[in-house]
């Protein structure tokens, strides 16, 4: 046995807070015809829109702090996703009432690439940033990969 203790800040580690939020949104390419939009979105694409509970996995990897032995504090990075994201997103139409999807329409995969620069924004760069969206229990995504 040896009582050397290791240099935890050598080492990365991840920290993930899961968050839940709900929105409606719609499918929908106005470059194309309805029938194409019916045929590539189907139900998704429903003009009186639809809902999902969203899971969202925000990690974030470093190197321990040794003053704090915190990659994050997890305080800060729940109230960073509450304050950014949650707030922005929970309970209204991603179509209509959040900026980003005005012109973008909003899939779950650029649900998560706009949680993730929203996020990224806010965060120390020499923090790495993974993002995982879950639609569905069995439909999630993951950005960057």
């Amino acid at each position: 046995m040896t009582d050397k203790v290791e240099n935890t800040s050598e080492r990365k580690i991840a920290i993930i807070r899961r968050e839940h939020f709900n929105a409606a949104h719609r499918l929908h390419n106005p470059n194309w015809t309805k029938e194409k939009n019916k045929e590539i979105f189907g139900k998704c694409n429903n003009p009186n829109y639809h809902g999902h509970n969203y899971e969202l996995e925000v990690k974030v990897i470093g190197y321990i702090e040794p003053e704090t032995g915190y990659v994050i504090d997890t305080k800060i990075l729940s109230d960073l996703i509450k304050n950014q994201i949650t707030n922005r997103f929970d309970h209204k139409n991603l179509n209509l009432d959040v900026s980003e999807f005005k012109n973008l329409n909003p899939t779950a995969e650029n649900i998560a690439i706009v949680t993730y620069n929203i996020l990224r924004s806010h965060l120390d760069q020499k923090l790495e940033l993974k993002i995982k969206l879950y639609e569905t229990p069995r439909n999630y995504v993951e950005y960057p990969f």
